[in-house]
């Protein structure tokens, strides 16, 4: 065995860490801006591209993708270095990763405040961009499989591996839920419809927590746990278990999102029994990364990284025991649709997430500026706050999901709803939407003054852009006498790739390709009907403006609903849906059934316009954005030719030739509202984009019940 001398690149690492850091305070303050949507409308600013349904969504993917994406990178690309002592296998290929990474960022935060979306929560990037992600991706796939092979160590370390699935299981994800028919450079539809999509969207929206938020976090905190406490990882063995069950186990779990709806029994009973199973494998790898701490507890008093990483560590617990709980039928009965949800995620995302990366940071900046860490006692109350910030985030959703839960579906001893107003339950839990924000102000003041505390560790040392190194260059191909099955593995990354693929690919196929095939599980609707060419652009005008991300349409069959809503949802409705618009949360009523509301109060073309216009002027309540461009803005119809051939192409059955002809019903239709609007004293053109909505709107629910009722009330 010879020893070389080598460099490692941390010029990389200081991009990514810096660009941690920045899309940090950025994702998280369209978080807080968002929060105060929801408690204030007057923050909408009554500007469409500052609506919550932009806002929410740019706050998601710059969390996720931005903040965490970059934190994951940062990580990765020192540990790797390391672990198997070599530099990066291409310093090109590094930053063009580092760069294509960053304007993948930047157009998904004009374009989704532009409102080109294709309404897919988590996967709202139209398709040039998806297709930028896949090719950033395989570049970081190909720099990370390339230093792989050129690792002077035998062996792969356990955050190796899971960074590996991180790679394989992502890109598998993307790819299938990213099949789209583009209509414009701007605009497609989602390949898979109604129940195929619902579930497609769910195994990817799932799947993502696991493969993006947390097997590579998983990976961080097996390298950089054991390097800031300076102790081995606990058990070799339990890591092993921890990784391949949570491997198999996790990919199942994606249709526990979905308890209730339109999906076929067997699913959600596959998600549900899965997700109960997965506590086993994420407890283990809980109990691993804490355990690694004994003897070194009292570290933790004094530095205030340690702290970070127990309480990340601890809150992976707290968020993998709620995940299979939530995902019990009885409990998803009252948790589907509220505040929990937020809650549960949230405990991921900033306990998690959030204060592994900083927690890293910490750790990570004094070591590449070799210097000392600016001002601990800056790190010890940054701690504090984002603990405090936390529980005034989380505590009063937790507290709201309940509350809209038993206020929905409350009955009167004469058998009534108690609450029939949706808008009663806003109003009940507002003052825990002000105490949300609160927390959330107090997270980001706690990152503003990490940022501080670490660009001024950062000014007072220096890095090193190339490292040098030695190590001892080991025969990579050549085991051990005695070699066990996977230390063999740990010598073989492609069988060890090949291998996590079919591991995840087992439950991926054998939940979707039955509900694909097998036309069951879809009972058509002979009364269901496409869209018209004026509903059909007015469904995108509701995906433009994220409609969905605080209205349902998806009755559960349950009474409180039925007798809210009208009759339950079938799967049969929704075969023409390309996006579902299900959604998963409530902050606004279900609209399955807004055209027609048997037994309910009909709302007239005239109720909706003014709803759009000032939703405060019909009840000072409520906490719905206006939209006054809606009643402004001409409607760009140039493109729905295109939109009709797009959805011929995946299996919408309009005549032959009808795009031809789609301008002149779009038109009729457009006149009916625009005189039914007149009756009601309101001028308006065909041409606005407020008619499309409204024509919408009306259709909801209509091929269930085919007639209005006959008495309509203002």
């Amino acid at each position: 065995m010879k020893q070389e001398t080598f460099y490692y690149d941390n010029k990389i690492v200081k991009y990514f860490m810096y660009a941690t850091i920045i899309w940090g305070l950025v994702g998280m303050a369209a978080g807080v801006l968002a929060a105060l949507q929801m408690a204030m409308p007057i923050f909408n600013f009554e500007l469409e591209y500052t609506t919550f349904g932009r806002v929410r969504p740019i706050h998601t993917n710059a969390a996720i993708f931005a903040f965490v994406g970059n934190g994951i990178f940062m990580g990765v690309y020192y540990s790797m270095q390391r672990l198997l002592k070599t530099r990066m296998y291409s310093d090109v290929l590094s930053y063009l990763h580092f760069w294509g990474w960053q304007l993948i960022i930047v157009l998904a935060a004009l374009t989704l405040a532009l409102g080109f979306t294709t309404g897919k929560e988590y996967a709202e990037l139209e398709w040039p961009i998806d297709i930028l992600i896949a090719v950033i991706w395989l570049v970081f796939g190909w720099n990370m499989f390339g230093t792989i092979m050129k690792r002077r160590v035998k062996h792969l370390y356990v955050a190796i591996w899971f960074y590996l699935a991180t790679f394989i299981t992502v890109t598998l994800l993307h790819v299938v839920n990213s099949v789209e028919l583009p209509v414009t450079l701007t605009k497609s539809y989602s390949w898979y419809a109604g129940v195929q999509d619902a579930l497609v969207q769910w195994w990817y929206g799932h799947n993502a927590v696991a493969f993006f938020l947390t097997t590579p976090y998983l990976g961080l905190m097996y390298y950089y746990i054991p390097k800031a406490s300076n102790r081995p990882v606990y058990s070799y063995r339990l890591s092993i278990v921890h990784f391949w069950s949570f491997l198999f186990i996790y990919i199942w779990a994606g249709p526990h999102h979905l308890l209730y709806t339109a999906l076929p029994d067997w699913a959600q009973s596959l998600g549900t029994v899965f997700s109960i199973m997965l506590l086993a494998p994420s407890w283990g790898g809980m109990l691993n990364g804490l355990l690694t701490l004994r003897g070194a507890w009292d570290k933790v008093r004094e530095s205030a990284t340690l702290k970070f990483l127990v309480v990340a560590v601890t809150c992976y617990g707290m968020a993998t025991f709620e995940g299979p709980m939530l995902s019990l039928k009885n409990v998803n009965a009252i948790s589907h649709f509220t505040d929990w949800t937020v809650a549960h995620v949230h405990i991921g995302t900033l306990g998690w997430n959030g204060f592994l990366t900083f927690g890293v940071l910490y750790w990570l900046v004094p070591q590449i500026f070799k210097t000392k860490l600016y001002s601990e006692k800056l790190a010890g109350a940054h701690f504090w706050i984002g603990t405090i910030g936390i529980l005034f985030y989380a505590i009063p959703m937790y507290w709201a999901g309940l509350t809209q839960s038993l206020m929905w579906k409350e009955f009167t001893e004469d058998g009534l709803l108690a609450y029939p107003n949706f808008l009663e339950t806003v109003t009940q839990i507002r003052p825990m939407y002000y105490m949300r924000a609160f927390g959330g102000l107090i997270y980001l003041l706690g990152a503003v003054l990490m940022g501080y505390n670490l660009f001024k560790t950062a000014a007072q040392g220096k890095v090193t852009a190339n490292e040098e190194a030695t190590a001892v260059v080991e025969d990579i191909h050549k085991g051990k006498k005695g070699e066990k099955l996977h230390g063999w593995l740990e010598r073989k990354p492609v069988q060890f790739m090949v291998i996590s693929l079919v591991t995840v690919l087992i439950g991926t196929l054998i939940e979707l390709i039955p509900t694909f095939l097998i036309k069951s599980n879809v009972p058509t609707i002979a009364s269901v009907q496409p869209y018209t060419p004026l509903e059909l652009e007015g469904r995108d005008i509701y995906l433009r403006e994220g409609c969905y991300n605080c209205h349902s349409q998806m009755i559960r069959p349950f009474r409180s609903e039925t007798e809210r809503y009208g009759e339950y949802s079938k799967a049969g409705e929704f075969v023409y849906d390309h996006p579902f618009q299900w959604g998963s949360k409530r902050t606004g009523p279900d609209l399955a059934r807004e055209g027609v509301m048997t037994g309910k109060i009909y709302k007239p073309d005239a109720w909706h316009y003014q709803h759009m216009l000032d939703p405060q002027k019909l009840n000072e309540n409520s906490i719905m954005p206006k939209y006054p461009w809606l009643i402004e803005d001409d409607l760009d119809v140039s493109d729905l030719p295109a939109k009709i051939r797009a959805m011929q192409t995946l299996g919408v059955p309009y005549p032959e030739g009808y795009d031809v002809m789609a301008l002149d019903d779009y038109y009729k239709q457009a006149d009916k509202i625009v005189n039914n609007l007149k009756v009601a004293g309101i001028e308006s053109s065909r041409d606005k984009e407020i008619i499309a909505l409204i024509a919408y709107l009306q259709r909801l629910g209509t091929d269930i019940y085919k007639t209005a009722p006959e008495t309509v009330t203002e």
